[in-house]
C-alpha cells in the first residue's frame, strides 16, 4: 500500500506541506506550471531550495502582485492585504479554478473545517465569518497547492506523527494570542498534539485543517519501506531544522 507520512516534529504550514510534496512529485517544475495557470496570475508560486541547519529541502513562496508570502508588510499597504475575506469569498476563488474536480472539492471542504473552527471560536454563524491570515490569496493557494499534489501523488493511505504546537504567544489579527491560537487548538481536537522546546507558532490553522482533512491517523511511524522523503523548509530560522517531512513509501504487513 502507498503510504504517505507526515513528520510533523516543527509543525505544519500550508507552505510546508506543499515543498514537502513538491520533492515528491517527479515533475515538480511541471506541477507549479500547471498551478499557476490555474491561478491565472492572481497568485505565483514558485520553489528553490533552501537549507535549515544544514538540512537540505525545498522552500515554497507565493507572490500577490508586488507581495511575497511571509515578508513583512509596509504600513501603508496593510489595508489592502489584510482584508477580510468572507467565506463566499472565498469558494467563489477556489470553485473557479479550472482543476480536477476531486481538487476542489477537496479546497472547499479544508476551508468548511475553517469556517466551522472559526465560527465555534467567535461564536459567530459560519455564513458570517469572515477570514483573515487564512482568507488571503496566498493561504488559498497553499491549500489549493496541497489538495492538487496529492491528487497526483495519489497515495493510497496518509499518516502523520503527533504536531509539535510550539509554544509562547503569536500576533494575528485579533491581537496576541496564546500558542496554539484558538481556531487552530479547535481544529486539532482529538489529534495527539504537544508543545517542545521551540517558541512561537509551528502549526498554523491553514496546515491543522489539511492535515485534519487528509491524515487517516496521527501515530508513530510504522513499519516502512520507504522510497523517497521530501523536506518542505519554513520561512523561519529556529534552534531546530525548520523542516516537515514527507516520508513516502510503501507499507509492510
Amino acid at each position: 500500500m502507498k503510504t504517505l507520512y507526515f513528520d510533523c516534529a516543527m509543525g505544519a504550514a500550508g507552505d510546508m506541506l506543499t515543498a514537502a510534496l513538491l520533492e515528491l512529485h517527479p515533475k515538480p517544475e511541471e506541477a507549479v506550471a500547471a498551478l499557476n495557470a490555474a491561478f491565472a496570475g492572481r497568485a505565483v508560486l514558485s520553489f528553490r531550495k533552501d537549507s535549515k541547519c544544514g538540512i537540505q529541502g525545498t522552500h515554497v513562496t507565493v507572490r500577490i502582485g508586488d507581495r511575497v508570502e511571509g515578508e513583512s508588510v509596509p504600513a501603508e499597504h496593510k489595508h489592502r492585504h489584510h482584508r477580510h475575506t468572507s467565506l463566499r469569498e472565498v469558494q467563489a476563488f477556489i470553485g473557479s479554478l479550472p482543476l480536477p474536480a476531486p481538487v476542489v472539492e477537496n479546497a472547499l471542504q479544508v476551508y468548511a473545517l475553517l469556517a466551522e473552527a472559526e465560527s465555534a471560536v467567535h461564536g459567530q454563524p459560519i455564513e458570517n465569518i469572515h477570514f483573515h491570515e487564512v482568507g488571503s490569496l496566498d493561504a488559498m493557494a497553499d491549500v489549493v497547492s496541497v489538495c492538487f499534489l496529492l491528487h497526483e501523488l495519489a497515495p493510497e493511505r496518509i499518516l502523520a506523527s503527533p504536531i509539535n504546537v510550539g509554544k509562547g504567544t503569536v500576533r494575528c489579527a485579533h491581537g496576541i494570542l496564546s500558542v496554539p491560537a484558538p481556531a487552530t487548538l479547535r481544529l486539532l481536537r482529538g489529534v495527539p498534539i504537544y508543545a517542545g522546546p521551540v517558541s512561537g507558532e509551528l502549526c498554523t490553522p491553514t496546515g491543522a485543517a489539511l492535515l485534519r482533512h487528509f491524515v487517516e491517523s496521527f501515530c508513530d511511524l510504522p513499519l516502512l519501506r520507504v522510497e523517497q522523503v521530501g523536506c518542505g523548509t519554513g520561512s523561519k530560522d529556529l534552534e531546530s531544522a525548520n523542516i516537515l517531512r514527507a516520508i513516502w513509501g510503501v507499507s509492510l504487513p
